[in-house]
């Protein structure tokens, strides 16, 4: 009897103690205030568009610490946690003077320590003012300190700090950390399996590792579902149920998509604890499956390169740098997406639009596929072989090299480069070198994601979209002229569409060109829907030539599997604009029925006349007729040189009359850019490109 009131008057001399230092600290709480600045230093987190995590960073002690608040877990799990710990925690100060006596009364009567005392305030407390041993004072300074935390925080507050840094193990912090390490989920909906288990672990978080002693996990979470006040919140049965699952026996890695982006985030901007991107995870995640798999098909030191992009917005939605970040042999740790490569064939498209907008060819329009000589410059085809006589269409679907050629020779490699330009890239030439007709073979340097940007203007009409980074810089239109008028850019896509897809492929509704550059070292592919840009690169990062390496046959697989897996809805490609359509070769104007063009590489002119010349409206004109009050004039054309009869295109479609004179009218649809091409009778045209207000 004499032992039990000594130890009852030592208890309650403790608690006395403890309240006359907690009342001591509360007066000089401004001296020595809780390092609740300590609590600040958590993991960076990466997280996409809709806040879901993409990758973390280990906070600078080395410890997984994601900052984790009352409403990113489970309900459940919190009601589990406070009928566990602490039933009196939304009532109590700091101190819980009940559980103390509890305590107390069970240490007389057992003779050993059966329950503690120790409340969540005290134990967030310990958590972020740590002692290197446990000893009488240091409780009592952490029940002051419960005490300090108490009068500076709410409630919500200190569970929140709990949440974050409660030990779960190994370099494991806070709930979420543990849930996404064990379960591979963030904790907003656990099973109670799950919720016990998260409850039992901080205890003896290194005794109680699953990944390393399940069993002894198993006989901690039973103890947390036999506990009276627990099965109150789960339910009847919910206990045994859960008892009956097993442990995860293995910590999983943590979330570490968009590894490159990610990195560069934090390149860009050290210091900050949340980064936010335009990356859709869904679609990362998907993408970087379908790299990965790809890895285990290529070469080892094979890489490839994936970026995704929004054509309407600019938002990168997936970006993939290579086949795997930490994969040595392949030096993944390049982002090849930012690389400047040879793009092979994948300008063609624009060259074939610039011919298109100059009124130079139609789809059915004869080109010939012969060998031909341009000022020194002999280009071959990618097979050595000839067509001979093909079709526009036919020449851009086979990617035949000399009528790509002849094509840019007559547009003016000049002008396509200003036209990549308009579309905000900026493609890198040979030192001291001009625009020339290499350009149209791949000579030239453009990244995977100038080539995702130029294409976005033929998925989006003609308009390109300039692409943002995904994590600083603003995506947004470009505040200038389309890059291609609306019926080249239909023509266009109306022929990529149409193209076989690679064996083992279906077909998916989108357009899409590949490109394989000199000497087999870069495979791409390109391909767009009405909504979706997507482009692929494959090739060694030292670039090293790869023999057998081709777009069609590397790239394009893979471009199909990614627009398939994605899980992105296939958008429809554009409709055609008013009056644009296929044209039948024998309906065409004499002057598109074939292009023709002199071993030299100039356009054949079949008489002395001058080549025609559009002198009103002026080029990039602002031309005010009135649509804007509702009473519309016509726009009077004019031109000089040219051979009778005239043939005028307006926005790709021919006007009804053939003009035998200079002067013509017409009457556009509506207000904005417009583009207006003639064709003499010996095929010569000229084109020009205005506003009309």
């Amino acid at each position: 009897m004499r032992r039990r009131q000594k130890l009852a008057f030592a208890l309650g001399g403790c608690f006395l103690l403890t309240v006359i230092m907690s009342a001591g600290l509360v007066v000089a709480d401004r001296e020595f205030p809780p390092p609740l600045d300590k609590a600040d230093v958590v993991s960076a987190e990466v997280l996409d568009a809709d806040g879901q995590l993409l990758r973390a960073f280990a906070a600078p002690d080395g410890r997984w610490r994601l900052r984790t608040n009352v409403k990113d877990v489970d309900p459940q799990f919190v009601q589990m946690l406070v009928a566990y710990e602490d039933r009196r925690f939304f009532v109590h100060h700091g101190i819980d003077a009940v559980a103390i006596g509890r305590a107390a009364i069970q240490l007389m009567t057992n003779g050993r320590i059966v329950s503690g005392a120790s409340t969540l305030s005290m134990q967030v407390a310990r958590l972020i003012e740590p002692r290197e041993t446990r000893s009488f004072s240091s409780k009592l300074l952490q029940m002051a300190r419960a005490v300090q935390i108490e009068r500076r925080l709410s409630k919500e507050e200190i569970l929140n700090l709990y949440l974050t840094h409660a030990p779960y193990g190994g370099n494991l912090e806070g709930v979420r950390a543990a849930s996404l390490a064990y379960f591979g989920k963030e904790p907003k909906k656990l099973s109670v399996a799950e919720a016990a288990l998260l409850v039992a672990l901080p205890q003896i978080p290194e005794r109680r590792r699953p990944d390393r002693f399940a069993n002894i996990a198993e006989q901690a979470r039973r103890r947390v579902l036999e506990r009276t006040a627990v099965a109150e919140v789960v339910g009847d049965g919910e206990a045994d149920r859960a008892e009956s699952i097993p442990v995860p026996r293995s910590r999983l890695p943590l979330p570490a998509l968009a590894a490159h982006l990610s990195a560069e985030a934090l390149r860009r901007a050290p210091g900050r604890e949340i980064y936010r991107t335009t990356i859709d995870k869904h679609v990362q995640q998907n993408l970087e499956t379908v790299a990965q798999e790809a890895s285990l098909r290529l070469s080892p030191k094979l890489s490839l390169a994936m970026i995704m992009a929004d054509a309407r917005t600019g938002d990168i939605i997936a970006e993939v740098g290579s086949a795997g970040y930490f994969d040595s042999a392949r030096s993944g740790w390049i982002d090849m997406t930012a690389a400047a490569r040879s793009p092979g064939s994948t300008l063609k498209p624009f060259i074939y639009g610039l011919a298109f907008e100059q009124g130079m060819v139609a789809q059915q329009t004869i080109i010939e596929d012969r060998p031909s000589d341009f000022f020194g410059y002999r280009p071959k085809n990618f097979d050595m072989s000839y067509q001979g006589d093909v079709t526009i269409r036919e020449a851009l679907q086979l990617s035949l090299n000399v009528p790509a050629i002849k094509l840019l020779n007559a547009v003016d490699p000049a002008r396509l480069m200003g036209r990549l330009r308009r579309a905000g890239v900026q493609p890198v030439l040979p030192p001291g070198n001009v625009p020339g007709l290499a350009i149209g073979l791949g000579g030239v340097g453009v990244t995977l994601r100038d080539l995702v940007q130029l294409y976005t203007a033929l998925a989006n009409r003609g308009m390109p979209v300039r692409l943002g980074d995904g994590i600083l810089s603003q995506p947004g239109h470009i505040d200038d002229a389309p890059i291609l008028d609306e019926t080249s850019v239909w023509n266009v896509a109306d022929i990529l569409s149409g193209l076989t897809p690679p064996v083992g492929a279906r077909r998916i509704g989108i357009a899409y060109k590949t490109g394989t550059s000199y000497g087999y070292r870069d495979a791409w592919s390109v391909g767009y829907d009405g909504r979706h840009v997507l482009g692929v690169w494959v090739g060694r990062p030292d670039n090293a030539s790869v023999p057998g390496l081709t777009g069609y046959g590397t790239a394009a697989p893979l471009l199909f599997e990614a627009f398939s897996r994605a899980g992105v809805s296939i958008t429809p490609l554009p409709r055609p604009p008013l009056g644009a359509r296929r044209t039948l070769q024998a309906d065409l104007p004499i002057g598109l029925r074939r292009f023709s063009i002199s071993p030299s590489g100039l356009i054949i002119s079949y008489g002395r006349e001058k080549p025609p010349e559009i002198v009103y409206p002026p080029e990039g004109a602002h031309i005010d007729l009135g649509l804007r009050q509702g009473n519309p004039m016509p726009l009077t054309l004019k031109l000089q040189g040219g051979r009778a009869p005239f043939r005028w295109l307006a926005n790709g479609q021919a006007l009804p009359d053939v003009a035998r004179t200079r002067t013509n009218q017409w009457s556009p649809d509506g207000r904005g850019y417009s583009r207006l091409t003639v064709i003499d009778s010996t095929g010569q045209a000229a084109s020009v490109g205005f506003f009309v207000d």
